[in-house]
């Protein structure tokens, strides 16, 4: 019997003493210290939150119920336990949507009168506490109806002016897959997951590139995060251009772009010949190299300098748009290019 209970324990339990906390002012992390479960209970930030059962002896299954938590849980309503509860955190704003919609409940109504007054405050949260609710939201399977919801509730905005929300961005979060294994992706990308910097990507990428940065700046997002909306936005705004341009000059741009950012970039542009040439380049071309290397270079007396890297573009340029389709092509092209380098550097 007791190994049959210990199998229906969760993974881990954390083991905590009651304690109680204060806050010395609005938004700052709270001072804390031993207390009573009652207190203790009182520290969460909704009545859903606040519920207890014992689990000693005689008093094992007895539920503490201080605050109206259950009752609240019955009816479906988030309710924070008292009116300086948004002051004090304002991020519970962002955590009272989240559950609000995870469970399909509502906000109490005088919890959301406290949350709408509340919202100013969030200006003054860090960046790495917004973004860490909003990392939050986005993990949950309905992320997008929070997102609509704190649009609606003019909190995107108060984080950031330019944290645009809209039905585009709604639908290609709501749509958005991971890659095919042609793109080389895989689901972590330097230990985020893959889908996390996809969303902030289609989130943003449609700004100004100037703007987008600001934004990425008050959420404090990582060094990946910010570099793949930057591509993304650049690329985005360069699309008009890349069509009708040839290989070599569409892998130019490529290569300089992350490929989580061209992804992005495919998966929202709806012009299908740009579609195709990032496909191609995603397939075939950013693997198309010249045969000739550096070492044949030296080998024929060339002194290393630039010109190696120009001459090596040159050929692959030639190969990308179909000028060379031999090694012998390629050899012609190589005593030309040499042939019209300076007399100090050529044979």
């Amino acid at each position: 019997e007791g190994a049959g209970a210990l199998e229906e324990l969760p993974p881990h339990l954390d083991f905590v003493t009651a304690r109680t906390e204060f806050y010395t002012e609005p938004t700052v992390l709270p001072t804390v210290q031993q207390s009573s479960i009652k207190l203790d209970l009182h520290r969460r930030d909704f009545t859903i939150n606040t519920l207890a059962v014992r689990l000693d002896g005689r008093h094992f299954g007895d539920l503490h119920d201080y605050w109206g938590g259950y009752n609240d849980l019955r009816q479906g309503l988030v309710r924070v336990l008292h009116s300086l509860s948004f002051i004090d955190d304002p991020t519970r704003i962002l955590r009272a949507v989240r559950y609000e919609q995870r469970y399909n409940f509502s906000l109490g109504k005088r919890t959301e009168e406290l949350l709408l007054e509340a919202r100013p405050l969030i200006e003054r949260i860090s960046g790495d506490r917004v973004r860490h609710e909003i990392d939050n939201i986005l993990a949950e399977e309905n992320a997008t109806q929070m997102l609509d919801r704190l649009n609606d509730l003019g909190v995107l905005k108060i984080i950031h002016p330019d944290l645009k929300w809209d039905a585009w961005i709604r639908d290609h979060l709501d749509d958005l897959e991971l890659p095919s294994p042609e793109w080389k992706l895989t689901p972590e990308l330097k230990g985020l997951p893959l889908y996390r910097v996809l969303d902030y990507t289609f989130w943003l990428m449609r700004l100004p590139a100037a703007r987008s940065r600001k934004v990425a700046k008050r959420l404090r997002v990582t060094r990946t995060i910010a570099e793949t909306v930057q591509n993304a936005c650049e690329l985005w705004q360069s699309l008009p251009v890349l069509e009708g341009l040839p290989p070599s000059e569409i892998v130019a741009q490529l290569d300089k772009v992350t490929p989580a950012a061209i992804y992005a970039v495919y998966c929202a542009s709806e012009n299908q010949t740009l579609r195709e040439n990032i496909l191609k380049y995603i397939t075939i071309w950013r693997y198309i190299e010249p045969q000739t290397s550096g070492h044949d270079l030296r080998a024929r007396g060339l002194p290393p300098g630039p010109h190696y890297k120009q001459i090596l573009t040159r050929l692959r340029q030639a190969w990308l748009d179909k000028k060379v389709t031999s090694a012998a092509e390629e050899t012609a092209l190589l005593d030309q290019l040499i042939a019209a380098l300076p007399e100090d550097l050529s044979l």
